[in-house]
């Protein structure tokens, strides 16, 4: 890979990944941080990696890297409560109803939250998702149908509450 191929890569790629690792995260600090090293992989194994397929390792070490650093940052700080708060009302306005359904999504395990990011934010297909993660396009479909269901049952069980 030559230099001008890598910043053709990066002016590519760089917003999209961005956006799913904030997606991922939710914090603009840690997602250029996870993005920038991701870059710096990218460039000292540039010669090892094939540029038919450096999207989806970038999106492969992008996840990987998010994972490890939740990982990390639970390691050496409390968690904080992901319950959801119990309201009388039922939820008015959309912005409520989009800050519990992001809360839901981030409640889900890493790999069907990153198959949510990828499939409803980013709009990939079954089998980019599947190239990214190292799934099949069967096991991504599985993964989101459950994730979907997860996301749908706590959405039930609030309007119960309601």
């Amino acid at each position: 890979m030559k230099k001008h191929e890598y910043n053709a890569i990066i002016d590519e790629l760089s917003a999209p990944l961005y956006r799913y690792a904030f997606h991922f995260l939710r914090n603009q600090e840690d997602a250029k941080d996870i993005i920038q090293d991701v870059f710096e992989k990218l460039w000292i194994n540039r010669k090892m990696i094939d540029l038919d397929r450096v999207k989806s390792w970038l999106y492969r070490c992008t996840h990987n890297a998010m994972v490890n650093f939740l990982s990390k940052k639970s390691r050496t700080q409390y968690m904080n409560n992901q319950d959801l708060p119990v309201s009388s009302t039922p939820f008015d306005s959309t912005f409520e109803s989009m800050q519990v359904v992001e809360r839901m999504v981030n409640i889900l395990p890493p790999t069907q939250k990153s198959i949510i990011l990828l499939r409803d934010i980013e709009g990939y297909t079954y089998s980019d998702i599947g190239q990214i993660l190292d799934l099949s396009a069967s096991q991504v479909k599985v993964y989101l149908f459950r994730a979907r269901m997860k996301i749908k049952k706590q959405l039930v069980g609030l309007k119960k509450l309601a």
